[in-house]
């Protein structure tokens, strides 16, 4: 009798997918797994039972079937795919070059079952590369895929750690690029030097889009700059916000400038 149908969380593929995947094999989150896509056949690793909350938190997650945990046989074919790949790029390049095309070659993916070899490529505008994908075909005996892509997505396949010595989130956790803006970095006191508040991609950090949130919540609950207001301490004006204290500099009307706890303001005049 067969085990009962499951569902297990697996991210797949250089660009990291997490999908929801039938299977009845047993797996551990960890688990190297070989799985079935709509892309062909791939290498994923299990994270953990799908439940509706894990759903919730993935905007589209792919579909598919976990055939197998990895084998020792399994393993060692992805390590000859892995060093595969590097020859791959190596000649894609300079396929690219004698074909004269204003595009680089970021990273390469060959899929776990052979059935097709995607060349990731920045560029500045749209490129024709349809005499490219002929010779890359002949090159290479499988069905090629050009991808084009951006700074972020750049940084998602190449990136290992960030400023703060952790695995950059594009490349471990994030299943989405967020919005990232200066008027956060500016609402979060964050110095405006690009080069402090830039990630691996150059754009601003994706971390000050995860922390927003919390600040406009805690933001709401201030007095605005200029505001008067009565405290135990007396009158004053709000000269500034203190958001994740959750105070504000009042300066009082004998000149005293002190920083105020917002549960301290007795009234807004």
């Amino acid at each position: 009798m067969q085990p009962p149908a499951t569902q297990l969380l697996v991210r797949h593929g250089s660009m990291r997918f997490l999908g929801a995947f039938d299977t009845r094999v047993p797996a551990a989150r960890g688990d190297g797994a070989v799985v079935r896509t709509e892309r062909g056949t791939e290498w994923g690793e299990v994270l953990c039972p799908v439940t509706p909350q894990v759903l919730a938190q993935i905007p589209e997650p792919t579909r598919g079937e976990l055939l197998r945990v990895a084998s020792e046989e399994d393993r060692a074919k992805r390590a000859r795919i892995l060093e595969q790949q590097k020859e791959q790029y190596t000649k894609g390049t300079e396929l690219v070059g004698k074909h004269k095309l204003a595009m680089q070659i970021v990273d390469v993916e060959f899929l776990f079952g052979g059935e097709k070899l995607i060349f990731y490529f920045m560029a500045e505008g749209r490129v024709d590369f349809r005499e490219l994908v002929k010779s890359m075909a002949r090159e290479f005996h499988t069905r090629i895929e050009l991808r084009q892509i951006g700074v972020r997505d750049e940084a998602k396949l190449l990136a290992d750690f960030g400023d703060c010595g952790k695995p950059v989130c594009c490349n471990s956790h994030m299943a989405v690029m967020p919005p990232v803006s200066m008027r956060m970095a500016k609402l979060q006191k964050a110095t405006l030097d690009p080069t402090k508040i830039s990630g691996r991609c150059g754009r601003l950090k994706c971390c000050l889009r995860f922390e927003q949130d919390v600040y406009e919540e805690f933001l709401k609950e201030l007095p605005p700059v200029n505001a008067r207001v009565v405290t135990a301490k007396g009158p004053g004006r709000v000269l500034a916000h203190e958001v994740l204290a959750r105070r504000v500099l009042i300066e009082f009307e004998d000149g005293r400038r002190l920083p105020v706890p917002v549960d301290e303001v007795l009234s807004r005049l």
